[in-house]
């Protein structure tokens, strides 16, 4: 165990991004070679060695927190690596991308600052890589039966390399002509470097998984087809179906999906264009949407040199408490500062968020081009317009990110496998992850994003684990890989 009087003795200290004048020069991530490992040891000395350990809740993975917590606090890191490699694939991903209901939940937070649990856990995991902690492990026999998994983000990932090291042979396709889902073109580099995918993939191909870009299973590559060549087969293609904003002027030029948008900066720093296709250098700037994907948006922008950026949110500013309404520990609705919202504010000096505003229609200018965003305050809890507040922003550029309502409906893959959908859109299946359909879905397993609706991280990496297994058990009668979830759970992330 820690130290029992570390949390008495020891203030929360989170591991310090780099300045934000210099972060916004360039594309590397914000904590790059930030990971201060004697502070990090320090913090994980704030573990209080619980009695019940409410972050394993917290964690949709269950991750081994206040073990690892001890193994960091006394530098010991290949023992951290085992720990937490024994219940997560990929530390680096979610030690980068999560936003850490773990700690939320932590007993400290009742009561004080929890433990930087998600500093704790990148730094583990950059240790891992740094100290060559994560050898490939391939079988030591194959079981005959194959695999294929559609889709290479974090749940076709984690589902594939759980399967390999069982001892099946899997195949991954991807849509794209790179490997990573969501991770590699929604994600900015700033967020995670994309050789965390690269030496991931390395690992994985070593243990003997197989790749194929470039295939769009059910449209150029049959769906049906694929089954038939497979014993069994996971979809884990996302949510992908974009929501849209129905109001006067979205034909204009100018207006874009924010996916579209942080794909071709991506794609940029890929070294594919010299120069985004769709830029905001030099532009007025709004984002429409508050979440993560809006936040992306914005420190994207900043970095493009745009004149200036605002960001929409339809909900109220939450408060800096939780409340009675998000009680722990769950994870509350409270008032948060991105990193990109950090930013903006040091050079604008004030928060870029307009709460509780709503768009009402897009101006444009005699070329079809946006110039200008009419926005209205609208009423907390209906939403309604409050008359006498409509404003309007210059927008020379504006960003959809209002998220996604399920995977894309019209499909070949839906339609090939016959997949029904659920009363939230997403790919119908029962609690063991099995596809609900007909004309071949039999054998079909659906995890991630795909089934669950746009989620976190480490709930796609939680369910390409699950799934796994019941892909296992459903080929062989019974399973030993972990199964931290069924299809059914629900998350503690409102």
């Amino acid at each position: 165990m820690t130290d029992p009087y570390g949390f008495l003795r020891t203030p929360r200290r989170p591991v310090p991004p780099r300045p934000v004048e210099e972060r916004l020069n360039d594309w590397h991530e914000v904590y790059a070679g930030q990971a201060l490992l004697p502070l990090v040891s320090e913090q994980a000395g704030r573990c209080m060695d619980c009695g019940i350990p409410f972050c394993h809740n917290g964690c949709p993975l269950g991750n081994l927190i206040p073990e690892w917590n001890a193994y960091a606090s006394r530098g010991d890191w290949r023992a951290a690596a085992e720990r937490l490699h024994a219940t997560n694939n990929f530390p680096e991903f979610t030690g980068r991308l999560c936003p850490a209901p773990c700690e939320e939940a932590c007993v400290l937070a009742l009561n004080a600052d929890p433990v930087t649990i998600k500093n704790v856990e990148q730094a583990i995991a950059d240790e891992i890589w740094e100290r060559g902690y994560a050898p490939p492990h391939p079988p030591h026999r194959l079981s005959g039966k194959t695999v294929a998994v559609i889709g290479s983000g974090p749940a076709g990932l984690a589902a594939a390399q759980q399967l390999t090291r069982t001892g099946h042979t899997v195949v991954v396709y991807e849509r794209a002509d790179r490997l990573g889902g969501l991770l590699r073109y929604g994600i900015p580099s700033f967020k995670m470097e994309k050789y965390q995918i690269d030496r991931r993939v390395e690992q994985m191909l070593a243990e003997g998984t197989k790749f194929r870009t470039g295939a769009d299973v059910g449209g150029e590559l049959d769906a049906r087809e694929l089954r038939r060549r497979h014993d069994a087969v996971i979809i884990a293609v996302g949510a992908g179906e974009r929501r849209e904003l129905p109001v006067p002027g979205r034909e204009l030029a100018g207006i874009h999906q924010a996916m579209d948008y942080l794909t071709f900066a991506n794609r940029v720093v890929e070294g594919d264009y010299a120069t985004p296709p769709v830029t905001a250098e030099g532009r007025h700037v709004v984002v429409v949407g508050g979440g993560d994907t809006g936040s992306d948006c914005l420190g994207t922008a900043l970095r493009q040199g745009a004149s200036s950026v605002v960001q929409l949110d339809i909900n109220p500013e939450p408060g800096r408490e939780r409340t009675e309404a998000h009680p722990w520990p769950t994870y509350p609705k409270v008032y948060r500062i991105s990193h990109a919202h950090e930013e903006a504010r040091g050079r604008e000096g004030t928060d870029p968020r307009l709460f509780s505003s709503a768009t009402l229609a897009f101006e444009g200018d005699p070329a079809g081009r946006v110039c200008a965003l009419h926005l209205t305050e609208v009423e907390p809890q209906a939403r309604q317009p409050l008359p006498g507040s409509e404003r309007v922003l210059p927008a020379e550029l504006v960003l959809l990110a209002l998220g996604f309502s399920g995977p894309e409906r019209d499909s070949g893959l839906r339609t090939q496998y016959e997949l029904a959908l659920d009363d939230r859109g997403n790919f119908a299946r029962d609690s063991a992850f099995a596809a609900e359909g007909t004309g071949g879905a039999e054998g079909v397993f659906v995890a991630g994003d795909a089934g669950r609706g746009q989620s976190l991280v480490v709930w796609a990496i939680a369910e390409g684990r699950s799934a796994a297994a019941a892909t296992d058990r459903y080929l062989t009668g019974a399973t030993t890989l972990p199964a931290p979830v069924t299809a059914h759970d629900r998350p503690m992330v409102p």
